[in-house]
């Protein structure tokens, strides 16, 4: 029964209107300004489609760009070594026809296509991080505008 009662509470609780106080005195609308944003998210995805990167540059998010790059080498460059591996072993395997080679073979080719699932990974993250990077580019936010932040709730019996 009290555990009813606690459910039944924080379900009133929850539907229950909260009750703001905000100072309208403060607050000032500015009707004849319109906001235009400075970088196009769709641009800054084409760039980056292009060559991933160059919609973080257009983003002036630079520090992102050698990350971008290191990962994107590294995986290229395990790709091309385990694609390297997996061929020596298919040779082997096809002389030889010893079992080995195969589990080998077979290993090989796992962790090459897990590279290449990671590479794609890789790349469509880029362009939601051109994409989401250009959205937030003009979001400004003032320590001021913190501290105004105050909600205060009532609850009555």
């Amino acid at each position: 029964m009290i555990k009813l009662i606690k459910i039944l509470f924080f379900l009133v609780l929850l539907t229950s209107n909260l009750f703001c106080q905000i100072d309208t005195n403060s607050i000032q609308i500015k009707e004849d300004t319109i906001f235009v944003m400075r970088k196009s998210p769709w641009g800054a995805v084409l760039r980056s489609a292009i060559i991933p990167g160059l919609g973080q540059v257009y983003n002036e998010s630079y520090w992102k760009v050698p990350i971008i790059w290191g990962l994107a080498g590294w995986f290229i460059y395990n790709w091309n070594d385990l694609n390297d591996l997996y061929a020596n072993n298919n040779q082997l395997y096809r002389q030889t026809n010893q079992n080995i080679y195969k589990i080998r073979r077979n290993f090989y080719r796992k962790q090459r296509d897990l590279f290449t699932i990671y590479l794609g990974l890789l790349y469509f993250f880029n362009l939601v991080d051109a994409y989401v990077d250009a959205h937030l580019y003009d979001f400004q936010i003032d320590s001021n505008q913190i501290n105004e932040l105050k909600i205060n709730i009532v609850i009555r019996f």
